[in-house]
Order: C-alpha cells, then sequence, then structure tokens
C-alpha cells in the first residue's frame, strides 16, 4: 500500500516533458528520437562516430527504459490491466529464459535492449494519435527526407557507404546492399534499404490519412518509385495495396468508411497463417537464384523452417515456453555461442512466438479482439499495412520497427479494453462525427470515431 502511494507521488515526474519539450508527451519524444535516430541511421553512426560522440547513438534507448516505468505507470496502475502485468512478467522471464538459452551475459544486455522499444509503443494504450500534431509533422518531414535520400544516393556517393565501426565489440558497415544478379539496392540516409523502405511505407500511411486522394495518388506514385529504388518488392506491394484500400474507402458512403477500415484492420492478422500456408503448398520448391520468387521460395524452405528444427534440438520445451527474448534474433547472431544455429527469420509473428511461446499466441488472441474496440484510425491503418508487411520481415531491425508493432498492440492495455476483457460490460456508444482529424482533414475512413462519453 505505501509503495503504492509512493509510486503516484512520483509518477507524475513522467509528464515533465510536456513542459520541457514544448507540448510533446514523453512518448511522443521516445518515438521521434527513435525515429530520427533509424531514418538517418547510416548518417548519424558515421558522423557520430568520427566525431567521438558514438554514445549518442544510444540517447533512444534511454527514453525506452523511461517509458517502462511509463507504460507501467499508464497500463498497470491507472487503467489496472491484468493483461499488462502478465505481459511486463512474461518480458522479464523470457529474458531469463534466453540467458539460459544464449548463455553470456553481454547477450542477455542486447536482448533487453532490442525489447525496450515495445514499452515506447504499448505507452499509446490511450492514445489519439492526431493529437500529436507535432510528431505527425515529423513524420511528414521523414517521409520526404526518406524519398529525397533515395534517389539522392543513386547520383552520389555519401561519405558512410563502405565505411566500418565497430560497436560492442562487432564491426558494421554502412554501404550499398546487393542482391543476386548485382541487382543496386539504394538506402539513402539508411543503413539499410529495408530499413529507408519501411520509413517510406509508414509515414506515407499516416501522413495520407491527413490529405486528400490526389495528394495520396500523386505522393504514392512518388514513394513506390523511391521504393523501386530500394528493391523492396514488399514493401511496394503493401503500399500498392493500401492505396487501392485507401481510394475504395474513400469511396464509400461516410458511415461505411469507419467499420471498412476496422474490419481490414482486425482480417489483416490472417497474414500470421501466409507462411504456414506456404510452406504446406510450396515448401521444398526451388528456383533459380536469380528468379523473381527466389527471396520468397527461400523464407519457405529455410528462413521459417530452420528455426523450428533447431528448437526441437536445442530446448523441445521451447516450443511452449520460446526460446527467450534474443533468440533466433541479432543478439544471438553477434553475441551468443549459438551463432551457427542462427536464421534470419523474416516474420515479426514467427520470430516472437519463437521467443515468448504459447503465451504469445493468447496475447494476440486479445490483440484482435481490442482491435474490434479500437477508434484511433492511424493505429487501425498502420495495424492493416503492418500485418501485411511483416509476412516476409522480421520487424526487430531496425529498432522502430519493433516500436510500431507494439504501437497498433497498444490498444489491448487502453482503458476501454481493460474494463470488456475483466468483465465489464461497455455502456458507451460510438457515435461517428463528420470532423476528421487533423481540422477537417479527410482520413483513410473520412471520419473519426468518438466517445459519446468520456473515459
Amino acid at each position: 500500500m505505501t509503495t503504492t502511494i509512493a509510486l503516484r507521488r512520483t509518477m507524475p515526474l513522467l509528464r515533465l516533458p510536456l513542459i520541457m519539450w514544448g507540448g510533446f508527451s514523453l512518448e511522443a519524444v521516445a518515438m521521434a528520437t527513435y525515429f530520427l535516430r533509424d531514418d538517418f541511421s547510416a548518417a548519424a553512426r558515421y558522423y557520430l562516430y568520427i566525431a567521438h560522440l558514438s554514445p549518442l547513438w544510444f540517447v533512444p534507448d534511454g527514453f525506452g527504459l523511461i517509458c517502462l516505468g511509463l507504460f507501467i505507470h499508464r497500463c498497470i496502475i491507472q487503467n489496472r490491466s491484468i493483461i499488462a502485468v502478465v505481459v511486463l512478467l512474461w518480458i522479464f522471464m523470457s529474458l531469463g529464459i534466453g540467458y539460459l538459452f544464449l548463455g553470456n551475459v553481454t547477450a542477455l544486455a542486447s536482448s533487453f535492449k532490442m525489447i525496450l522499444p515495445v514499452f515506447i509503443g504499448f505507452s499509446f494504450c490511450d492514445a489519439d494519435t492526431g493529437a500529436y500534431k507535432k510528431l505527425l509533422f515529423l513524420i511528414s518531414i521523414l517521409f520526404y527526407a526518406s524519398i529525397f535520400g533515395v534517389v539522392l544516393s543513386a547520383y552520389w556517393k555519401a561519405p558512410w557507404l563502405n565505411y566500418t565501426y565497430e560497436a560492442f565489440g562487432v564491426q558494421r558497415k554502412a554501404g550499398r546492399l546487393w542482391w543476386a544478379g548485382s541487382e543496386q539496392r539504394l538506402s539513402g540516409f539508411c543503413e539499410d534499404s529495408t530499413i529507408v523502405s519501411l520509413f517510406i511505407l509508414v509515414s506515407f500511411v499516416m501522413t495520407s490519412i491527413r490529405k486528400n486522394v490526389w495528394w495520396c495518388l500523386f505522393c504514392g506514385g512518388v514513394a513506390l518509385y523511391a521504393l523501386k529504388l530500394t528493391t523492396s518488392k514488399t514493401t511496394m506491394g503493401v503500399l500498392a495495396i493500401y492505396l487501392m484500400a485507401l481510394i475504395v474507402i474513400r469511396m464509400m458512403p461516410e458511415r461505411m468508411r469507419f467499420p471498412t477500415l476496422r474490419m481490414l484492420a482486425a482480417w489483416s492478422y490472417a497474414s500470421i497463417l501466409i507462411p504456414i500456408f506456404l510452406i504446406l503448398v510450396f515448401g521444398g520448391t526451388s528456383v533459380g537464384a536469380k528468379a523473381f520468387l527466389f527471396s520468397l521460395v527461400d523464407r519457405i524452405n529455410n528462413s521459417w523452417q530452420k528455426p523450428f528444427i533447431f528448437m526441437s534440438q536445442l530446448m523441445p520445451i521451447g516450443y511452449i515456453t520460446g526460446c527467450g527474448v534474443g533468440c533466433f534474433n541479432y543478439p544471438q547472431n553477434q553475441f551468443s555461442n549459438l551463432t551457427s544455429y542462427w536464421v534470419p527469420v523474416d516474420n515479426f509473428y514467427l520470430v516472437t512466438y519463437l521467443m515468448f511461446g504459447v503465451p504469445f499466441i493468447i496475447f494476440i488472441f486479445f490483440v484482435i479482439r481490442a482491435t474490434l474496440l479500437t477508434t484511433d484510425i492511424y493505429k487501425l491503418s498502420l495495424t492493416f499495412v503492418l500485418n501485411i508487411f511483416s509476412v516476409t520481415v522480421a520487424d526487430y531491425g531496425p529498432a522502430s520497427g519493433l516500436l510500431l508493432m507494439s504501437f497498433i498492440f497498444s490498444g489491448v492495455f487502453s482503458k476501454r479494453a481493460s474494463f470488456v476483457f475483466q468483465g465489464g460490460k461497455p455502456k458507451r456508444r460510438y457515435a461517428l462525427h463528420a470532423n476528421a482529424p487533423a481540422q477537417g482533414a479527410p482520413a483513410m475512413g473520412g471520419a473519426t470515431p468518438r466517445l459519446s462519453e468520456s473515459g
């Protein structure tokens, strides 16, 4: 009891950044630092390294640690979410399992650092994303900057290309990646073409919600051209799907737009089954190394299957408990004695199940239910996009990818979801108003649902 009173007295300190950052909330500042670092990762690492300021690279991780306290305050103390308590305990238990699996303290530290962004995303549990105007403005700037960087890298050799630096004893190189057939993959200001393609996709989605159809069509076309330069076929396909969905929804009567968007978001979780379907139907198929579908076939035959074979050899109980945070992820690849068993698991849900086991499946069941209670069109739009994107991408690198996934999951800890999941019967109904977020600008769904009563 005394501890609870003390926490309630001290936790308001977490809201100090509202004053310090001119209206930015703590979670918005934390998200902004991760986005800025990751979207300019190659340039940032290069200039920080040569200026002997490399420790500044880890400033976003410091915000992630602070948001652990914010998550406890908002989701556990304020919202009294039992799911939040279980998730927090299981994350720390999985860190312990990961330590036993990976076998050293360095891998444990890397795993803890890797998981910190989830607490930033979870802290948006009750957020109305449209109210974070400064954060959304920054994200729109990142959209234009990402495209500019990709196009620029086609004509300019940046000083950080092929520059080798060391971090925690691991050598890294920021350079142009080459796919089979010597196809150039441009990465702009980022270390990797997949990273910049993620930022182009996500920043376009979050900006398009406040823009009209003509902006979406023009800038969407420009974004597709930039994604072609990165050779990220997955991201191009997802952006094209999003554009089609956006146009179809805006052609609907206003009363149908938001329900359709929420339905698409909920059904997008069916993409979790796609790897299983592809393995059953196309497992064992082979194509040439230069074939268009080579990367997909490689995932079907290797990336999505081998980790489970290794799991049965190394830790059979892991099918239930998971093998812990960091397993079959970069902590295992870079800091563990099990490097020879590492496989890049190019699917977010598969790699997260490997780490957390059956409890993660139960968690996703509640996340899907929470989606049906969500009224934030930014979260719903990103849910639709990121679930499709994550079929062939792990989303743990860069850290912003994991942050975004936890952002779309955050509704499961909201006050409303906690009330419903813990036996309450919602008395409030949703009313659709004509006013869209951001002062009348058209949303993907055309209207912003709001609670008819406060709370």
